[in-house]
Protein backbone atom coordinates (compact mmCIF):
# COMPACT_ATOMS: atom_id res chain seq x y z
CA UNK A 1 0.00 0.00 0.00
CA UNK A 2 1.70 3.44 -1.33
CA UNK A 3 1.21 6.76 0.42
CA UNK A 4 0.64 7.83 -3.25
CA UNK A 5 -0.12 5.07 -5.91
CA UNK A 6 0.31 6.51 -9.23
CA UNK A 7 -2.27 4.66 -10.52
CA UNK A 8 -4.65 7.37 -8.55
CA UNK A 9 -3.05 10.23 -11.41
CA UNK A 10 -3.66 7.99 -14.11
CA UNK A 11 -6.77 7.14 -13.92
CA UNK A 12 -8.45 10.60 -11.91
CA UNK A 13 -7.21 13.65 -13.42
CA UNK A 14 -8.27 15.28 -10.75
CA UNK A 15 -6.21 13.99 -8.49
CA UNK A 16 -3.67 15.76 -10.14
CA UNK A 17 -5.87 19.05 -10.22
CA UNK A 18 -5.59 18.59 -6.24
CA UNK A 19 -1.99 18.05 -5.64
CA UNK A 20 -1.20 21.10 -7.68
CA UNK A 21 -3.45 23.44 -5.84
CA UNK A 22 -2.83 21.20 -2.70
CA UNK A 23 1.20 21.91 -3.29
CA UNK A 24 0.52 26.07 -3.81
CA UNK A 25 -1.41 25.55 -0.63
CA UNK A 26 1.02 23.90 0.96
CA UNK A 27 4.08 26.48 0.28
CA UNK A 28 1.85 29.61 1.14
CA UNK A 29 0.67 27.45 4.36
CA UNK A 30 4.53 27.41 5.06
CA UNK A 31 6.04 30.66 4.52
CA UNK A 32 2.73 32.03 7.07
CA UNK A 33 4.06 29.63 9.43
CA UNK A 34 7.73 30.75 9.36
CA UNK A 35 6.26 34.23 9.41
CA UNK A 36 3.75 33.66 12.67
CA UNK A 37 6.81 32.04 14.41
CA UNK A 38 9.07 34.92 13.39
CA UNK A 39 6.75 37.79 14.65
CA UNK A 40 5.63 36.16 17.40
CA UNK A 41 9.09 35.68 18.77
CA UNK A 42 9.81 39.30 18.03
CA UNK A 43 7.00 40.24 20.35
CA UNK A 44 8.04 38.30 23.30
CA UNK A 45 11.60 39.04 23.05
CA UNK A 46 11.10 43.29 22.61
CA UNK A 47 7.76 42.98 25.45
CA UNK A 48 10.85 41.61 27.57
CA UNK A 49 12.97 44.01 26.76
CA UNK A 50 10.80 46.60 28.33
CA UNK A 51 9.15 48.21 24.33
CA UNK A 52 6.14 50.02 24.39
CA UNK A 53 2.85 49.62 23.04
CA UNK A 54 3.39 51.46 20.15
CA UNK A 55 6.90 49.63 19.25
CA UNK A 56 4.67 46.50 19.89
CA UNK A 57 1.48 47.17 17.95
CA UNK A 58 3.15 46.63 13.80
CA UNK A 59 4.21 43.09 14.96
CA UNK A 60 1.01 42.31 17.16
CA UNK A 61 -1.11 43.75 13.84
CA UNK A 62 1.34 42.02 11.41
CA UNK A 63 0.67 38.35 13.57
CA UNK A 64 -2.98 39.44 13.81
CA UNK A 65 -3.08 39.38 10.21
CA UNK A 66 -0.91 36.18 9.83
CA UNK A 67 -3.16 34.22 11.97
CA UNK A 68 -5.86 34.81 10.02
CA UNK A 69 -4.33 34.39 6.51
CA UNK A 70 -3.38 30.99 8.00
CA UNK A 71 -6.82 29.83 9.13
CA UNK A 72 -7.67 30.84 5.46
CA UNK A 73 -5.30 28.73 3.67
CA UNK A 74 -6.45 26.17 5.97
CA UNK A 75 -10.00 26.01 4.90
CA UNK A 76 -8.66 26.56 1.22
CA UNK A 77 -7.10 23.02 1.47
CA UNK A 78 -10.38 21.61 3.12
CA UNK A 79 -12.25 22.72 0.30
CA UNK A 80 -9.75 21.58 -1.88
CA UNK A 81 -9.79 18.38 -0.62
CA UNK A 82 -13.29 17.73 -0.22
CA UNK A 83 -13.70 18.99 -3.95
CA UNK A 84 -10.87 16.16 -4.98
CA UNK A 85 -12.42 13.32 -2.91
CA UNK A 86 -15.54 14.33 -4.99
CA UNK A 87 -14.21 14.66 -8.43
CA UNK A 88 -12.01 12.18 -8.17
CA UNK A 89 -14.81 9.50 -6.75
CA UNK A 90 -16.76 10.32 -9.10
CA UNK A 91 -14.14 9.60 -11.89
CA UNK A 92 -13.44 5.86 -10.59
CA UNK A 93 -16.56 5.10 -10.54
CA UNK A 94 -17.04 5.80 -14.18
CA UNK A 95 -14.08 3.85 -15.27
CA UNK A 96 -15.58 0.78 -12.61
CA UNK A 97 -18.61 1.41 -14.03
CA UNK A 98 -17.30 1.49 -17.70
CA UNK A 99 -15.10 -1.99 -17.15
CA UNK A 100 -17.76 -3.68 -15.71
CA UNK A 101 -20.35 -2.97 -18.56
CA UNK A 102 -16.98 -3.87 -21.16
CA UNK A 103 -16.46 -7.33 -18.86
CA UNK A 104 -20.16 -7.98 -19.23
CA UNK A 105 -22.03 -10.40 -17.14
CA UNK A 106 -20.02 -13.29 -18.17
CA UNK A 107 -17.39 -11.84 -16.19
CA UNK A 108 -19.97 -10.48 -13.36
CA UNK A 109 -21.59 -13.71 -13.12
CA UNK A 110 -18.20 -15.18 -12.13
CA UNK A 111 -17.82 -12.04 -8.99
CA UNK A 112 -19.52 -11.59 -6.48
CA UNK A 113 -22.06 -9.07 -6.65
CA UNK A 114 -22.31 -7.49 -3.41
CA UNK A 115 -18.21 -7.27 -3.30
CA UNK A 116 -18.27 -4.97 -5.96
CA UNK A 117 -21.59 -2.83 -5.18
CA UNK A 118 -19.74 -2.24 -1.80
CA UNK A 119 -16.47 -1.95 -3.94
CA UNK A 120 -17.96 1.03 -5.51
CA UNK A 121 -20.29 2.65 -3.45
CA UNK A 122 -18.64 2.83 0.44
CA UNK A 123 -15.40 1.50 -0.30
CA UNK A 124 -14.66 4.47 -2.95
CA UNK A 125 -16.40 6.97 0.12
CA UNK A 126 -13.23 6.07 2.17
CA UNK A 127 -11.37 8.24 -0.49
CA UNK A 128 -12.80 11.16 1.65
CA UNK A 129 -10.58 11.36 4.61
CA UNK A 130 -7.43 10.11 2.03
CA UNK A 131 -8.29 13.31 0.41
CA UNK A 132 -9.35 15.22 3.59
CA UNK A 133 -6.94 14.07 6.12
CA UNK A 134 -4.10 11.86 4.61
CA UNK A 135 -2.88 13.78 1.29
CA UNK A 136 -2.70 17.36 2.51
CA UNK A 137 -0.28 16.30 5.71
CA UNK A 138 1.62 14.22 2.83
CA UNK A 139 1.79 17.23 0.75
CA UNK A 140 2.97 19.31 3.75
CA UNK A 141 5.61 16.61 4.65
CA UNK A 142 7.33 16.75 1.63
CA UNK A 143 6.99 21.06 0.86
CA UNK A 144 6.99 22.58 4.92
CA UNK A 145 8.81 19.87 6.66
CA UNK A 146 12.61 20.46 4.00
CA UNK A 147 11.81 24.33 4.12
CA UNK A 148 11.63 24.58 7.87
CA UNK A 149 14.24 22.58 8.45
CA UNK A 150 16.43 24.87 5.84
CA UNK A 151 15.29 27.74 8.15
CA UNK A 152 16.58 26.04 11.10
CA UNK A 153 19.58 25.11 10.37
CA UNK A 154 19.94 28.73 8.71
CA UNK A 155 19.53 30.13 12.15
CA UNK A 156 20.20 27.96 14.62
CA UNK A 157 22.77 24.99 13.01
CA UNK A 158 22.94 22.82 16.34
CA UNK A 159 19.22 22.81 16.65
CA UNK A 160 18.87 21.73 12.65
CA UNK A 161 21.17 18.82 13.20
CA UNK A 162 19.11 17.94 15.56
CA UNK A 163 16.27 17.84 14.08
CA UNK A 164 18.12 15.76 11.18
CA UNK A 165 18.66 13.53 13.29
CA UNK A 166 15.61 12.42 14.45
CA UNK A 167 13.31 13.35 12.13
CA UNK A 168 14.09 9.93 10.21
CA UNK A 169 13.16 8.00 13.29
CA UNK A 170 9.42 8.95 13.24
CA UNK A 171 9.10 7.57 9.53
CA UNK A 172 10.91 4.98 11.05
CA UNK A 173 7.62 3.66 13.45
CA UNK A 174 5.17 4.93 10.74
CA UNK A 175 6.52 2.03 8.52
CA UNK A 176 6.42 -0.53 11.83
CA UNK A 177 2.85 0.97 12.86
CA UNK A 178 1.83 0.95 8.74
CA UNK A 179 2.64 -3.09 8.39
CA UNK A 180 0.53 -3.91 11.45
CA UNK A 181 -2.37 -1.41 10.50
CA UNK A 182 -2.65 -2.26 7.03
CA UNK A 183 -3.19 -6.53 8.09
CA UNK A 184 -6.00 -5.05 10.44
CA UNK A 185 -7.18 -2.89 7.83
CA UNK A 186 -7.22 -5.88 5.04
CA UNK A 187 -9.31 -8.01 7.48
CA UNK A 188 -11.72 -5.24 8.35
CA UNK A 189 -12.14 -4.61 4.23
CA UNK A 190 -12.68 -8.29 4.14
CA UNK A 191 -15.19 -8.53 6.92
CA UNK A 192 -17.04 -5.93 5.65
CA UNK A 193 -17.13 -7.60 2.48
CA UNK A 194 -18.39 -11.10 3.76
CA UNK A 195 -20.82 -8.69 5.55
CA UNK A 196 -22.42 -6.90 2.83
CA UNK A 197 -22.37 -10.26 0.23
CA UNK A 198 -24.23 -12.50 3.17
CA UNK A 199 -26.78 -9.68 4.09
CA UNK A 200 -27.78 -9.35 0.20
CA UNK A 201 -28.02 -13.20 -0.37
CA UNK A 202 -30.04 -13.44 2.59
CA UNK A 203 -32.48 -11.08 1.58
CA UNK A 204 -32.70 -12.66 -1.96
CA UNK A 205 -33.10 -15.56 -0.71
CA UNK A 206 -35.39 -14.92 2.37
CA UNK A 207 -38.78 -15.83 0.26
CA UNK A 208 -37.33 -19.41 -0.09
CA UNK A 209 -35.99 -19.82 3.10
CA UNK A 210 -39.63 -18.35 4.26
CA UNK A 211 -41.06 -21.15 2.42
CA UNK A 212 -39.11 -23.85 4.19
CA UNK A 213 -39.38 -22.34 7.60
CA UNK A 214 -35.59 -21.85 8.12
CA UNK A 215 -35.41 -17.97 8.00
CA UNK A 216 -34.40 -17.93 12.23
CA UNK A 217 -32.06 -19.82 11.24
CA UNK A 218 -29.92 -17.07 9.51
CA UNK A 219 -30.05 -15.11 12.83
CA UNK A 220 -26.91 -16.73 13.85
CA UNK A 221 -25.17 -16.39 10.90
CA UNK A 222 -26.06 -12.96 10.67
CA UNK A 223 -24.74 -12.04 14.20
CA UNK A 224 -21.35 -13.76 13.65
CA UNK A 225 -20.03 -11.84 10.84
CA UNK A 226 -21.46 -8.84 12.07
CA UNK A 227 -19.70 -9.50 15.41
CA UNK A 228 -16.42 -10.53 13.68
CA UNK A 229 -16.81 -6.98 11.82
CA UNK A 230 -17.15 -5.39 15.24
CA UNK A 231 -14.35 -6.72 16.98
CA UNK A 232 -11.84 -5.96 13.87
CA UNK A 233 -13.04 -2.74 14.02
CA UNK A 234 -12.07 -1.76 17.57
CA UNK A 235 -8.89 -3.93 16.70
CA UNK A 236 -8.19 -1.15 13.97
CA UNK A 237 -8.77 1.23 16.67
CA UNK A 238 -6.70 -0.12 18.76
CA UNK A 239 -3.92 0.20 16.50
CA UNK A 240 -4.40 3.41 15.52
CA UNK A 241 -4.80 4.68 19.26
CA UNK A 242 -1.46 2.90 20.30
CA UNK A 243 0.28 4.13 17.39
CA UNK A 244 -0.61 7.78 17.36
CA UNK A 245 0.25 7.24 21.09
CA UNK A 246 3.83 6.33 19.86
CA UNK A 247 4.21 8.82 17.10
CA UNK A 248 3.05 11.60 19.76
CA UNK A 249 5.43 10.51 22.37
CA UNK A 250 8.36 10.29 19.68
CA UNK A 251 7.74 13.65 18.00
CA UNK A 252 7.54 15.09 21.53
CA UNK A 253 10.58 13.87 23.11
CA UNK A 254 12.40 14.98 19.81
CA UNK A 255 11.07 18.90 20.12
CA UNK A 256 12.10 18.35 23.76
CA UNK A 257 15.90 17.63 22.68
CA UNK A 258 15.57 20.71 20.67
CA UNK A 259 14.50 22.42 23.83
CA UNK A 260 17.11 21.44 25.84
CA UNK A 261 19.51 22.36 23.45
CA UNK A 262 18.72 26.00 23.29
CA UNK A 263 17.63 26.34 26.94
CA UNK A 264 21.27 25.45 27.65
CA UNK A 265 22.94 27.92 25.04
CA UNK A 266 20.46 30.72 26.29
CA UNK A 267 21.50 30.41 29.48
CA UNK A 268 25.28 30.42 29.06
CA UNK A 269 24.47 33.38 26.67
CA UNK A 270 26.09 32.07 23.22
CA UNK A 271 22.30 32.13 21.46
CA UNK A 272 20.11 35.08 21.12
CA UNK A 273 16.40 35.19 23.30
CA UNK A 274 15.14 36.05 19.81
CA UNK A 275 16.49 33.55 17.59
CA UNK A 276 15.94 30.94 20.47
CA UNK A 277 12.54 31.68 20.49
CA UNK A 278 12.11 31.52 16.58
CA UNK A 279 13.77 28.27 15.97
CA UNK A 280 11.98 26.56 19.15
CA UNK A 281 8.68 27.78 17.52
CA UNK A 282 9.67 26.44 14.04
CA UNK A 283 10.80 22.89 15.41
CA UNK A 284 6.78 21.47 16.26
CA UNK A 285 6.02 22.84 13.17
CA UNK A 286 8.82 20.74 11.27
CA UNK A 287 7.83 17.45 13.29
CA UNK A 288 4.02 17.76 12.70
CA UNK A 289 3.16 17.03 8.84
CA UNK A 290 5.38 13.82 9.52
CA UNK A 291 3.75 13.04 12.70
CA UNK A 292 -0.17 13.86 10.98
CA UNK A 293 1.10 11.10 8.09
CA UNK A 294 0.94 8.11 10.80
CA UNK A 295 -1.92 9.51 12.79
CA UNK A 296 -3.94 9.85 9.46
CA UNK A 297 -2.76 6.61 7.85
CA UNK A 298 -5.53 5.19 9.86
CA UNK A 299 -8.12 6.87 8.31
CA UNK A 300 -7.28 6.65 5.02
CA UNK A 301 -6.00 2.99 4.94
CA UNK A 302 -9.92 1.72 4.52
CA UNK A 303 -9.79 4.18 1.08
CA UNK A 304 -6.61 2.89 -0.25
CA UNK A 305 -7.53 -0.41 0.49
CA UNK A 306 -10.58 0.11 -1.93
CA UNK A 307 -8.88 2.27 -4.00
CA UNK A 308 -6.41 -1.11 -4.94
CA UNK A 309 -9.27 -3.52 -5.90
CA UNK A 310 -10.52 -0.74 -7.97
CA UNK A 311 -7.43 -0.50 -10.11
CA UNK A 312 -7.52 -3.70 -9.90
CA UNK A 313 -11.04 -4.34 -11.81
CA UNK A 314 -9.63 -1.07 -13.71
CA UNK A 315 -6.87 -3.25 -14.80
CA UNK A 316 -8.69 -6.31 -15.38
CA UNK A 317 -7.23 -6.64 -19.26
CA UNK A 318 -9.97 -7.17 -22.39
CA UNK A 319 -13.69 -7.41 -21.92
CA UNK A 320 -14.50 -10.84 -21.36
CA UNK A 321 -11.23 -11.67 -19.06
CA UNK A 322 -8.58 -14.39 -19.57
CA UNK A 323 -10.62 -17.21 -19.97
CA UNK A 324 -11.25 -17.18 -23.60
CA UNK A 325 -9.19 -17.40 -26.72
CA UNK A 326 -7.35 -15.73 -28.72
CA UNK A 327 -9.62 -12.53 -29.58
CA UNK A 328 -10.28 -10.70 -32.77
CA UNK A 329 -9.60 -7.64 -30.99
CA UNK A 330 -9.81 -6.13 -27.68
CA UNK A 331 -10.85 -3.25 -25.74
CA UNK A 332 -8.26 -0.06 -24.99
CA UNK A 333 -8.26 1.62 -21.49
CA UNK A 334 -9.38 5.49 -22.07
CA UNK A 335 -7.07 8.34 -21.58
CA UNK A 336 -9.26 9.69 -18.95
CA UNK A 337 -12.72 9.08 -17.37
CA UNK A 338 -14.36 11.44 -18.88
CA UNK A 339 -13.41 10.75 -22.75
CA UNK A 340 -14.79 8.45 -24.98
CA UNK A 341 -13.81 5.07 -25.50
CA UNK A 342 -10.38 4.47 -28.09
CA UNK A 343 -12.25 2.02 -29.93
CA UNK A 344 -12.95 2.25 -33.50
CA UNK A 345 -15.60 5.50 -34.22
CA UNK A 346 -18.78 4.82 -32.89
CA UNK A 347 -20.98 4.10 -36.51
CA UNK A 348 -24.24 2.47 -37.06
CA UNK A 349 -23.20 0.06 -40.00
CA UNK A 350 -26.12 -1.78 -42.03
CA UNK A 351 -25.96 -4.59 -44.81
CA UNK A 352 -25.05 -8.26 -43.88
CA UNK A 353 -24.64 -9.86 -40.53
CA UNK A 354 -22.26 -12.26 -40.60
CA UNK A 355 -20.23 -14.73 -38.24
CA UNK A 356 -18.03 -16.38 -39.92
CA UNK A 357 -15.98 -19.54 -37.79
CA UNK A 358 -16.73 -18.05 -34.28
CA UNK A 359 -15.70 -20.20 -31.55
CA UNK A 360 -15.60 -19.43 -27.85
CA UNK A 361 -13.43 -21.46 -25.64
CA UNK A 362 -13.29 -21.10 -21.68
CA UNK A 363 -9.91 -22.21 -20.22
CA UNK A 364 -9.66 -25.73 -22.50
CA UNK A 365 -13.01 -25.82 -23.09
CA UNK A 366 -14.84 -25.08 -26.36
CA UNK A 367 -18.50 -23.83 -24.94
CA UNK A 368 -19.43 -22.40 -28.58
CA UNK A 369 -18.08 -24.26 -31.70
CA UNK A 370 -17.16 -22.77 -35.42
CA UNK A 371 -20.00 -21.06 -36.01
CA UNK A 372 -21.32 -19.61 -38.64
CA UNK A 373 -24.44 -17.69 -40.47
CA UNK A 374 -25.57 -15.20 -42.39
CA UNK A 375 -28.70 -12.90 -41.36
CA UNK A 376 -30.09 -10.12 -43.70
CA UNK A 377 -31.34 -7.34 -43.05
CA UNK A 378 -35.13 -7.42 -42.34
CA UNK A 379 -35.03 -10.95 -41.45
CA UNK A 380 -36.78 -12.46 -38.55
CA UNK A 381 -33.97 -15.37 -36.78
CA UNK A 382 -34.15 -17.18 -33.94
CA UNK A 383 -31.12 -18.95 -31.96
CA UNK A 384 -32.39 -21.86 -31.16
CA UNK A 385 -31.24 -25.46 -29.15
CA UNK A 386 -30.79 -27.44 -26.21
CA UNK A 387 -30.06 -25.96 -22.81
CA UNK A 388 -25.87 -25.42 -22.60
CA UNK A 389 -25.91 -25.42 -26.03
CA UNK A 390 -24.18 -21.98 -26.36
CA UNK A 391 -27.09 -19.99 -27.01
CA UNK A 392 -26.25 -17.53 -24.89
CA UNK A 393 -22.51 -17.40 -24.79
CA UNK A 394 -23.50 -16.85 -29.32
CA UNK A 395 -25.50 -13.79 -28.12
CA UNK A 396 -22.19 -12.40 -25.49
CA UNK A 397 -19.96 -12.51 -28.59
CA UNK A 398 -22.45 -11.00 -30.80
CA UNK A 399 -22.13 -8.05 -27.50
CA UNK A 400 -18.89 -8.02 -26.86
CA UNK A 401 -18.63 -9.73 -23.59
CA UNK A 402 -16.53 -12.56 -24.50
CA UNK A 403 -13.32 -13.04 -26.84
CA UNK A 404 -13.36 -15.02 -29.87
CA UNK A 405 -11.89 -16.78 -32.61
CA UNK A 406 -13.20 -16.33 -36.18
CA UNK A 407 -14.84 -13.13 -37.10
CA UNK A 408 -18.07 -11.28 -36.99
CA UNK A 409 -19.25 -8.66 -39.31
CA UNK A 410 -21.77 -5.96 -40.20
CA UNK A 411 -21.95 -4.63 -43.36
CA UNK A 412 -18.19 -3.71 -43.90
CA UNK A 413 -17.34 -3.55 -40.20
CA UNK A 414 -15.63 -6.18 -38.67
CA UNK A 415 -16.65 -6.32 -34.82
CA UNK A 416 -14.10 -6.27 -32.09
CA UNK A 417 -14.78 -8.50 -28.54
CA UNK A 418 -15.36 -5.26 -26.25
CA UNK A 419 -15.75 -2.66 -28.54
CA UNK A 420 -18.99 -0.40 -28.56
CA UNK A 421 -22.14 -1.55 -29.82
CA UNK A 422 -23.95 1.30 -30.57
CA UNK A 423 -26.25 -0.75 -33.73
CA UNK A 424 -27.33 -3.09 -31.19
CA UNK A 425 -30.64 -3.28 -28.99
CA UNK A 426 -30.69 -5.85 -26.14
CA UNK A 427 -32.76 -7.38 -23.85
CA UNK A 428 -32.10 -10.19 -21.55
CA UNK A 429 -33.61 -13.18 -20.21
CA UNK A 430 -34.21 -10.87 -16.54
CA UNK A 431 -35.99 -7.38 -17.00
CA UNK A 432 -33.65 -5.60 -14.96
CA UNK A 433 -36.26 -2.68 -14.04
CA UNK A 434 -35.80 -0.21 -11.70
CA UNK A 435 -38.12 2.19 -9.39
CA UNK A 436 -40.08 4.95 -11.49
CA UNK A 437 -42.60 4.90 -14.47
CA UNK A 438 -43.11 1.97 -16.79
CA UNK A 439 -42.29 5.15 -19.17
CA UNK A 440 -38.64 6.08 -17.74
CA UNK A 441 -37.79 1.82 -17.56
CA UNK A 442 -38.47 1.85 -21.42
CA UNK A 443 -36.69 5.16 -21.84
CA UNK A 444 -34.07 4.00 -19.71
CA UNK A 445 -30.73 5.83 -20.70
CA UNK A 446 -32.49 8.33 -23.12
CA UNK A 447 -31.56 11.93 -22.44
CA UNK A 448 -35.69 12.96 -22.84
CA UNK A 449 -38.19 10.45 -23.06
CA UNK A 450 -40.35 10.54 -26.21
CA UNK A 451 -43.94 9.51 -24.82
CA UNK A 452 -45.24 8.67 -28.06
CA UNK A 453 -42.19 6.41 -28.42
CA UNK A 454 -42.47 4.58 -25.41
CA UNK A 455 -46.31 4.04 -26.70
CA UNK A 456 -45.36 2.73 -29.82
CA UNK A 457 -42.55 0.28 -28.34
CA UNK A 458 -44.79 -1.04 -25.71
CA UNK A 459 -47.23 -1.88 -28.57
CA UNK A 460 -44.94 -3.56 -30.13
CA UNK A 461 -43.66 -5.78 -27.44
CA UNK A 462 -47.50 -6.86 -26.86
CA UNK A 463 -47.74 -4.32 -23.97
CA UNK A 464 -50.27 -2.11 -25.21
CA UNK A 465 -52.13 -2.78 -22.57
CA UNK A 466 -49.83 -1.28 -19.65
CA UNK A 467 -49.69 2.42 -18.57
CA UNK A 468 -46.66 4.19 -19.25
CA UNK A 469 -47.17 6.19 -16.11
CA UNK A 470 -47.63 3.68 -13.70
CA UNK A 471 -45.09 3.58 -10.85
CA UNK A 472 -43.39 0.46 -10.13
CA UNK A 473 -40.86 0.24 -7.29
CA UNK A 474 -37.69 -1.77 -6.67
CA UNK A 475 -36.96 -4.33 -9.29
CA UNK A 476 -40.47 -3.59 -10.81
CA UNK A 477 -42.56 -4.56 -8.07
CA UNK A 478 -45.59 -4.09 -9.41
CA UNK A 479 -45.58 -6.04 -12.56
CA UNK A 480 -45.91 -9.72 -13.25
CA UNK A 481 -43.33 -11.64 -14.56
CA UNK A 482 -44.97 -11.63 -18.41
CA UNK A 483 -45.34 -8.10 -17.93
CA UNK A 484 -41.90 -7.34 -16.85
CA UNK A 485 -41.10 -9.34 -20.07
CA UNK A 486 -42.35 -7.44 -21.94
CA UNK A 487 -40.99 -4.22 -20.02
CA UNK A 488 -37.82 -5.08 -21.05
CA UNK A 489 -38.48 -5.88 -24.33
CA UNK A 490 -39.91 -2.21 -24.93
CA UNK A 491 -37.00 -1.09 -23.58
CA UNK A 492 -34.83 -2.88 -26.43
CA UNK A 493 -37.26 -1.81 -29.45
CA UNK A 494 -37.30 1.91 -27.95
CA UNK A 495 -33.66 1.95 -28.56
CA UNK A 496 -34.44 0.29 -32.01
CA UNK A 497 -36.36 3.10 -33.08
CA UNK A 498 -35.06 6.01 -31.36
CA UNK A 499 -31.21 5.07 -32.26
CA UNK A 500 -32.38 3.79 -35.40
CA UNK A 501 -30.27 0.12 -34.16
CA UNK A 502 -29.99 -2.11 -37.90
CA UNK A 503 -29.71 -5.21 -35.20
CA UNK A 504 -31.91 -6.42 -32.21
CA UNK A 505 -31.58 -9.29 -30.11
CA UNK A 506 -33.78 -10.42 -27.48
CA UNK A 507 -33.19 -13.61 -25.04
CA UNK A 508 -36.45 -15.63 -24.29
CA UNK A 509 -38.85 -12.59 -24.13
CA UNK A 510 -41.81 -14.75 -24.41
CA UNK A 511 -40.92 -17.33 -21.68
CA UNK A 512 -43.63 -15.65 -18.89
CA UNK A 513 -46.48 -14.96 -21.97
CA UNK A 514 -49.22 -16.47 -22.52
CA UNK A 515 -50.22 -17.71 -25.99
CA UNK A 516 -52.19 -14.12 -26.56
CA UNK A 517 -49.40 -11.95 -25.45
CA UNK A 518 -46.93 -14.05 -27.42
CA UNK A 519 -48.63 -13.58 -30.41
CA UNK A 520 -48.81 -10.20 -30.24
CA UNK A 521 -45.14 -9.77 -29.22
CA UNK A 522 -44.33 -12.31 -32.12
CA UNK A 523 -46.28 -9.57 -34.61
CA UNK A 524 -44.18 -6.56 -33.49
CA UNK A 525 -40.93 -8.43 -34.09
CA UNK A 526 -41.97 -9.34 -37.33
CA UNK A 527 -43.40 -5.41 -38.17
CA UNK A 528 -39.87 -4.39 -37.34
CA UNK A 529 -38.18 -6.89 -39.14
CA UNK A 530 -40.36 -5.80 -42.02
CA UNK A 531 -39.01 -2.43 -41.57
CA UNK A 532 -35.56 -3.88 -42.23
CA UNK A 533 -33.95 -4.14 -38.56
CA UNK A 534 -32.59 -7.45 -38.29
CA UNK A 535 -34.43 -8.93 -35.32
CA UNK A 536 -32.44 -11.96 -33.64
CA UNK A 537 -34.49 -14.02 -30.71
CA UNK A 538 -33.61 -17.27 -28.42
CA UNK A 539 -36.55 -19.14 -27.77
CA UNK A 540 -37.32 -22.35 -27.27
CA UNK A 541 -41.14 -21.93 -27.93
CA UNK A 542 -42.93 -23.28 -30.54
CA UNK A 543 -45.26 -20.14 -31.55
CA UNK A 544 -41.39 -18.12 -31.92
CA UNK A 545 -39.43 -20.85 -34.03
CA UNK A 546 -42.48 -21.33 -36.55
CA UNK A 547 -42.73 -17.54 -37.18
CA UNK A 548 -38.98 -17.01 -38.01
CA UNK A 549 -37.72 -16.37 -41.30
CA UNK A 550 -34.68 -18.38 -40.19
CA UNK A 551 -33.57 -20.86 -37.62
CA UNK A 552 -30.34 -21.17 -36.22
CA UNK A 553 -29.75 -23.94 -34.35
CA UNK A 554 -26.63 -24.28 -32.23
CA UNK A 555 -25.79 -27.91 -31.62
CA UNK A 556 -23.91 -28.71 -28.00
CA UNK A 557 -20.23 -29.11 -28.70
CA UNK A 558 -20.29 -33.17 -28.01
CA UNK A 559 -23.27 -33.21 -30.12
CA UNK A 560 -21.41 -31.67 -33.10
CA UNK A 561 -19.33 -33.61 -35.10
CA UNK A 562 -18.69 -30.62 -37.52
CA UNK A 563 -17.99 -27.27 -36.24
CA UNK A 564 -19.87 -25.53 -38.63
CA UNK A 565 -23.74 -25.41 -36.87
CA UNK A 566 -26.38 -23.11 -38.48
CA UNK A 567 -29.08 -25.10 -39.68
CA UNK A 568 -32.78 -24.80 -40.10
CA UNK A 569 -35.35 -23.26 -42.55
CA UNK A 570 -34.08 -21.01 -44.81
CA UNK A 571 -30.89 -20.98 -43.14
CA UNK A 572 -27.44 -19.31 -44.39
CA UNK A 573 -24.88 -20.66 -43.60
Amino acid sequence: MRPLDPRLLRYASAARWFLGIGAVLGFAQTLVVIAFSWLLSQVITLAVAGHGQAELAPYVGGLAAVVVLRAALVWLLEVAASRGAASVKSQLRTRVLRRVAEHGPDWLAGQQGARVSTLATQGLDALDNYFAKYLPQLLLAGIATPILVLVMLWQDLPSGITVIIVLPLIPLFMILIGQATQAVQKQQWESLQRLGVGFLDLVGGLGTLKIFGRERRQTDRVRTITEDYRARTMKVLRVSFLSGFVLELGASLSVALVAVSIGLRLVDGSLGLGVGLFVLLLAPEAFLPVRQIGVQFHAAADGLAAAEEVFLIIEGGPAGGPAGGTAVGTATEPADAAAPATHAPVTTPAGLLRFDGVTVRRGTNVTLPAFSATVAPGRFAVIAGPSGAGKSTLVAALQGFVPYTGSITLGDTTLVPGGPRPWLAWAGQRPGLLSGTIADNVALGAPVVDRALVARALDLAGGADMQPATALGVNGDGLSGGQAQRVAAARAIYRTLSDGCPVLVLDEPSSALDEAAEGRLIAGLRELAAAGTIVIVVSHRPAVVEAADLVLSVVPVAASPASVVSLGKDAHV
